[in-house]
């Protein structure tokens, strides 16, 4: 029906969806209930050694490496792309408890790459999408969903209290893998990390018997310009899901005490190559702040502090100019047809969308020593002899920032009021043209 409105059937379907979901629920409690220990097998259910007989006869399995899996506890920070796929491996492999932490919610740009959420999970806290898909896989499994944000209080807090047989690292920021490591470190458990950045992806599991943790290789964190984050950089969507199912199979692979870990060795992945290489790292260093033989630190710090970055992976705007120099989107959206407009993201981010008439002029370029006169001649080129008004955009309204005070202070003798686009075009998309 024509006359439907878009809003009206979204809230429909997210009616039906629940009503689906807790009838989903009690038929699941119904036949749990049902499912009672084998008379075979004290161990497991007539049910789950179904489930799970096609790795049960595995060697390395076997019934006692099952039960071992069943008996484990693992707490899987981040529900991205790294955790997603990572959660739905080990949710199948009968995990007994997986605590799946993060404070986001879903967005339209997740969904190439984190695969448990759909467009139907959008504005829906991760944990609880997670929750909801991973319950209908294998209810055997208890899944504990926190929608929260890490930080050294409330990681100390979780992690005394459950006592994990291992920690998945599926965070995308400097400060929250110190944070993991330490935590880990102090409590004795192994910690799976793994990233994956455009079209690389590595993976090494840190802390585990005489393996070095992280700070043993990182004891200084890496200066916060030089990190670049997949909102910044891109990932290929297939990249942090290989990363992802090898953290659950190295995930496996401690909990029933396989050999071959990744401890101190370091997978690195190529995805334009499909090559995977592992290089050997550094043995643990008896000097190490944290794992040493006289640690230094010995209780959870301030982790932002000491990275110089936030904890958490979304965009901070920055304020850094004065109140004249910044435009709103609405009133540029009615003059930004009479002026220039230099849109200062990376040449490929521009190419995916861009505004009419606007000039690509990328931030980056400034780092060169001739980018003055070139855009110097570029204003020739393109401008009338009494151009007064420059107008400059990005995406969140961050770079532009730091563009217009580079301008201002390399183009002063030109005469020009560069002006920010507040908000940059993300603003833009949700006021202007929706």
């Amino acid at each position: 029906d024509k006359n439907i409105d878009i809003e009206e059937l979204k809230n429909d379907i997210r009616r039906l969806r629940k009503e689906l979901l807790f009838k989903e629920q009690l038929l699941q409690e119904k036949l749990l209930e049902k499912d009672r220990t084998s008379v075979y097998n004290d161990q497991l259910t007539t049910s789950e050694i179904i489930q799970y007989s096609r790795q049960m006869i595995l060697p390395e399995m076997s019934l006692k490496g099952q039960t071992a899996l069943k008996h484990s506890k693992v707490l899987i920070v981040g529900a991205g792309g790294l955790g997603c796929p990572a959660a739905m491996y080990l949710v199948r492999a009968g995990i007994g408890e997986i605590t799946i932490i993060d404070y986001d919610e879903v967005e339209l740009s997740n969904l190439h790459r984190q695969i448990l959420y759909t467009e139907f999970d959008i504005g829906t806290a991760k944990v609880q999408s997670a929750y909801n898909i991973l319950k209908r896989v294998n209810n055997h499994v208890k899944i504990i969903p926190l929608c929260l944000h890490v930080n050294r209080d409330t990681i100390k807090e979780i992690v005394v209290r459950n006592r994990y047989n291992v920690v998945i690292d599926g965070s995308d920021n400097v400060a929250t893998r110190y944070l993991l490591n330490d935590v880990c470190v102090m409590n004795d458990i192994p910690l799976v990390s793994g990233s994956a950045l455009q079209m690389e992806g590595q993976l090494t599991v840190y802390h585990y018997k005489d393996g070095p943790c992280y700070r043993c290789l990182f004891p200084v964190p890496p200066p916060p310009e030089t990190v670049t984050s997949c909102g910044d950089g891109g990932v290929l969507g297939p990249i942090p899901g290989v990363v992802g199912v090898l953290q659950a199979l190295e995930t496996i692979k401690l909990l029933i005490n396989l050999p071959g870990v990744l401890s101190s060795r370091l997978l690195l992945i190529d995805g334009s190559s499909a090559t995977f290489r592992s290089v050997k790292l550094r043995s643990r260093n008896p000097g190490c702040a944290v794992c040493g033989d006289q640690p230094t630190i010995t209780s959870l710090i301030d982790y932002e502090q000491f990275c110089g970055s936030k904890g958490y992976d979304k965009t901070d705007n920055i304020d850094i100019l004065e109140p004249e120099e910044t435009i709103d989107v609405e009133e540029f959206a009615r003059v930004s047809k009479y002026n220039i407009v230099l849109d200062v993201r990376p040449v490929e981010e521009y190419h995916m969308c861009y505004l009419p008439t606007t000039i690509n002029f990328p931030f980056t370029r400034m780092q060169r020593d001739d980018w003055v006169e070139e855009i110097k001649r570029l204003f020739q080129r393109c401008s009338s002899p009494n151009l007064e008004k420059v107008y400059v955009l990005c995406r969140r309204g961050n770079d532009s920032q730091r563009a217009v005070c580079h301008f201002k202070e390399k183009l002063k003798d030109t005469g020009i009021q560069f002006y920010n686009v507040k908000g940059g075009l993300y603003a833009y998309a949700k006021k202007v043209d929706p």
